[in-house]
């Protein structure tokens, strides 16, 4: 599919550009065009989820919580947790002895979090936190968790610092998100992507625009090799990667010595 990118005079006059869905916009613009698109969502985004992977979200998100496999006791940071479906699983098996922070840089999305966690009955500590400067001292969690989020960062070079700072010798990174999908889907996956899913947002969410960003973002954001370079170069070893789904989704785990 053809990407027509279109710049930004403001981006072009800041210097410092980065990329918006397959439009190119000033650094520090991009932080307030994602936080409105999260803002604008929120409401409706457990049952967009639901809708558009026809539930298969909970299965990523399984496969995930399996490969941490909490346990009481541990420290863990789950970042962009948006409606804490990952923060919930954890803390369920970590309990009292352990910390699961739920953090996220949207407000509105943080607080059904929140919310959702205390309708759990889950009592967990919620940060309104940037990943790219995490309020977190150093060598502190066992893990670090990221759903779905580090596509909508814009540094994401800098957020895996981060992760990797925060950790704790021996302690491990999951980062669950979408990726590059095997080469026979693709035509199909495109259709799918950018004829049926943004006329859903606009059926169920009211908002077209946010689903289209949802399908140009996953082509920006690197594929599941680049993304292993990344994470290597962020400092952290053993770095592998699970494909899901023919590869619409990868989890990809590491390691910092």
């Amino acid at each position: 599919m053809t990407q027509n990118v279109q710049n930004n005079d403001a981006a072009q006059n800041n210097g410092s550009t980065t990329h918006f869905g397959f439009n190119t916009v000033a650094e520090d613009e991009k932080e307030s065009k994602v936080a409105e698109v999260f803002h604008s969502v929120a409401k409706n985004y457990d049952i967009m989820n639901d809708v558009m992977s026809v539930g298969l979200h909970r299965v990523w998100k399984l496969f995930t919580v399996n490969r941490v496999a909490p346990r009481p006791g541990m420290k863990v940071l789950d970042l962009a947790s948006g409606t804490a479906d990952l923060a919930i699983a954890f803390a369920k098996k970590i309990g009292a002895s352990g910390q699961v922070w739920a953090t996220d840089i949207n407000e509105s999305m943080l607080r059904v979090g929140r919310d959702r966690l205390i309708d759990k009955g889950v009592i967990t500590p919620v940060a309104l936190a940037n990943a790219e400067h995490l309020p977190f001292p150093d060598n502190y969690f066992d893990v670090v968790t990221v759903a779905f989020g580090l596509r909508n960062m814009t540094h994401k070079d800098q957020a895996l610092k981060e992760m990797q700072r925060v950790l704790r010798p021996g302690g491990r990174v999951f980062v669950l998100e979408f990726s590059k999908v095997h080469a026979p889907l693709q035509k199909a996956y495109d259709f799918y992507s950018f004829n049926l899913l943004p006329k859903m947002g606009e059926l169920i969410a009211n908002d077209a625009a946010s689903y289209q960003y949802l399908a140009e973002s996953i082509r920006m954001h690197p594929d599941q090799e680049t993304l292993k370079a990344m994470m290597k170069d962020a400092g952290f070893d053993f770095v592998k990667y699970h494909n899901m789904s023919a590869g619409i989704v990868a989890l990809h785990e590491g390691v910092k010595l």
